[in-house]
């Protein structure tokens, strides 16, 4: 009995040891990354404060520009993801941040509406990719057990990065007349090079394996190795199941619908934020630091909620009412039209827009057969960006132009959020909910 125990607590130290290693070396590098890609994402919001008077921009033209970001990335995400795996991490996420941090200081040298198009396009081609990526890469290395946890951790940094980034957006705004150039010139071109540059050092940071890893022992390469393969024995093969049999299915396009609010939220307010600030007569840097302050809230409010969701078990309430918050945060605007009530309005809406991220994965896992989880997850992911990125940001552009307000512009996204609302809690009224598919699909792989 003894030895046993011995042998037990042997194994536990490796495992606490082997996790805890893994975790510090991969993880704080690729937040950093993600802090940067988002930056790079929504910066266009800062410099729609010079950029568009400059390339004499309407509203509209400008929503059509930033959506197309979501429809390079909807195209890119899955074809990306399948090149990684061919290819390996090490090289393809290099690849990914170089090409996105070039993209972004070209956008600096932009004049006209077109090549803004292209260059946007471009972005999200680029970047679609790194956030699946790392996600697929995770389960390379962290046992199931511990993966929730660290992907929460590692989309904190979604709200952190418009929490850093818009005074720092604001700031570098200031630079306008250096070297003869614009402000928002400095913008795309300081904020571009770090992705080029941590691209580098992703090479030589990364390892594709854990048998790759030269800072794992022997003993902690055998141990993950063979945790992670007695993991991946356990489950069926997810690759082998029809894209098009996902696509068609009812309940995976409602979840889309559901995500696709908070996903809009996060997204449109990203753009358009930084405007609807200035108009109460802000200057540039005064913006970024006030447009800091829901991101803030958000990347706080993000953690709290997420634990309470985890202690609880409870997943359907936990994501339903982050979109009823949306929803009322957004109405509200009819009732206020101040800076401080714009700022609780931001703060209420991007506060339920990134607590709803982590019930609803947890939520929509649970909803689906482990034969469409990996796959089931991705298409819901792809789509509520196309529909929440690609379609609201430019419907929220096209409002404001036509209405001149911003509260108008607000309710397509108050109405999407409030249907996500119920649509859970219509769905979540069956308590095993399994989306099935034929198993004689055509394997994606042929």
């Amino acid at each position: 009995m003894s030895e046993k125990k011995h042998i037990t607590t042997f194994s536990a130290d490796i495992e606490q040891q082997t996790v805890k290693k893994v975790v510090w070396r991969i993880l704080p590098f690729l937040i950093v990354c993600y802090l940067i890609a988002i930056i790079d994402r929504g910066n266009i919001g800062m410099a729609s404060l010079q950029m568009n008077e400059d390339l004499g921009l309407s509203k509209a033209v400008f929503g059509f520009a930033s959506s197309l970001f979501f429809v390079g990335y909807f195209l890119f995400e899955v074809p990306s993801n399948l090149a990684m795996q061919k290819i390996g991490a090490k090289i393809w996420i290099s690849r990914i941040m170089v090409s996105w941090g070039i993209i972004s200081v070209c956008t600096a040298f932009v004049e006209s509406a077109n090549t803004l198009y292209v260059l946007r396009f471009l972005l999200g081609a680029a970047e679609a990719g790194f956030f699946p990526g790392v996600i697929l890469y995770l389960t390379y290395w962290i046992p199931g057990k511990y993966r929730a946890r660290v992907i929460a951790t590692f989309m904190v940094a979604i709200p952190a990065a418009n929490f850093i980034g818009s005074p720092i957006s604001g700031l570098i705004l200031s630079f306008d007349g250096w070297l003869g150039m614009r402000g928002w010139h400095w913008l795309f071109i300081l904020e571009g090079i770090p992705a080029v540059v941590l691209g580098i050092a992703a090479f030589f940071l990364l390892s594709n394996r854990p048998t790759d890893a030269s800072w794992l022992n022997q003993e902690q390469k055998a141990w993950l190795s063979t945790t992670i393969q007695a993991e991946n024995e356990k489950k069926k093969a997810i690759g082998h199941i029809s894209l098009w049999q996902l696509l068609r299915h009812k309940h995976i396009w409602v979840m889309a619908l559901i995500y696709a609010g908070a996903s809009a939220a996060g997204s449109t307010l990203s753009v358009w934020s930084p405007q609807l600030l200035k108009s109460f007569g802000l200057d540039n840097f005064s913006t970024g630091l006030v447009n800091a302050i829901p991101y803030g809230l958000a990347s706080i409010l993000m953690v709290v909620w997420g634990r309470s969701s985890d202690r609880s078990g409870e997943r359907r309430w936990h994501t339903a009412l982050t979109l009823f918050l949306i929803a009322g945060g957004l109405l509200s605007a009819f009732i206020t039209n101040s800076l401080t009530g714009s700022v609780v309005i931001l703060s209420l809406v991007l506060m339920g827009a990134y607590s709803m991220k982590g019930p609803f994965w947890a939520l929509a896992s649970g909803w689906m057969s482990s034969t469409t989880a990996a796959a089931g997850l991705a298409a819901i992911g792809a789509m509520a960006n196309l529909i929440g990125g690609g379609l609201m940001v430019n419907v929220y552009g096209i409002i404001n132009q036509a209405t001149g307000s911003h509260t108008l512009a607000m309710m397509p996204l108050a109405i999407l959020c409030g249907i996500g609302g119920i649509a859970v809690l219509v769905m979540g009224r069956r308590k095993q909910l399994n989306i099935e598919v034929d198993t004689h699909a055509s394997p994606v792989s042929k």
